[in-house]
């Protein structure tokens, strides 16, 4: 598995939005290596967030401050670093 220091989370996406969009706007900020928009397990649409790595650290930065905040289809982008995923534990 790659470093995932340039990994951003990128929230409160519109439901509509495809991998390849998402690419094309993180496009503006820097070479972007890879994207991922979850989809729900049961009926297989978007969960509303996705992941976009970016090519560097100065790429990852730039993204945050031109898309955190950013309205796309009157929706307000959540954007900040990913952080490593915990591991849960058990569900009670």
């Amino acid at each position: 598995m790659q470093d995932s220091n340039n990994r951003l989370f990128v929230g409160n996406l519109p439901f509509r939005m495809s991998r390849e969009e998402l690419v094309e706007l993180f496009s503006q900020a820097g070479p972007v290596l890879s994207a991922h928009i979850p989809t729900d397990r049961e009926t297989g649409r978007p969960r509303g967030f996705g992941f976009v790595e970016m090519e560097s650290p100065t790429a990852l930065t730039q993204a945050i401050q031109m898309f955190n905040g950013y309205s796309v289809s009157g929706r307000a982008l959540v954007v900040n670093q990913a952080r490593p995923r915990e591991n849960r534990g058990a569900m009670r």
